[in-house]
């Protein structure tokens, strides 16, 4: 008679592979990884020393990849994260609380694409592409002692 192969431990069960978070969040392996080296999401090792991750990790792949989409940097996402309980997936409430905190940022954001993509062919117009050296949109260069860059272009912030 057959002996039946020893079942994996519960703890096992309820775990996903590197390979099977990768399937399943459409986030390569190495995108995994790298989430993992800057501690966004977090695994543990089986007794083979592969890692495991909780199903929750679906869920903040999930939320770092929506907020990578719309514009927040890796760092402000790790900020975010660190605020949240790790043994728990980011829940809606979760979302709805941080995504206000990251809306002023994306708002000043979209002003000052705007405001480049309505002065982009002023500034082309002219055919120099220097500001330092139009005589319409920065006569003698005034705008160099207000620092460096596209000066006009620049939206201001509030506590500026």
């Amino acid at each position: 008679m057959k002996s039946k192969p020893a079942e994996p431990p519960h703890d096992f069960l309820a775990t996903l592979s590197v390979g099977e978070v990768a399937q399943r969040s459409g986030v390569p392996v190495s995108t995994l990884h790298f989430y993992e080296s800057k501690g966004l999401i977090a695994s543990h090792r089986a007794p083979s020393n592969h890692r495991r991750y909780a199903r929750d990790v679906l869920r903040r792949v999930a939320f770092i990849r929506v907020a990578q989409r719309v514009g927040i940097a890796l760092a402000d996402i790790a900020d975010a994260l660190a605020t949240l309980p790790t043994s728990a997936a980011p829940s809606r409430a979760d979302w709805a609380r941080l995504s206000v905190g990251w809306r002023a940022e994306l708002d000043e954001r979209m002003a000052q694409l705007k405001k480049l993509r309505d002065t982009l062919d002023d500034c082309i117009g002219c055919g120099c592409l220097s500001i330092d050296r139009c005589r319409l949109r920065n006569p003698a260069d005034k705008l160099a002692s207000e620092g460096s860059g596209a000066r006009r272009l620049m939206i201001r912030r509030a506590e500026d």
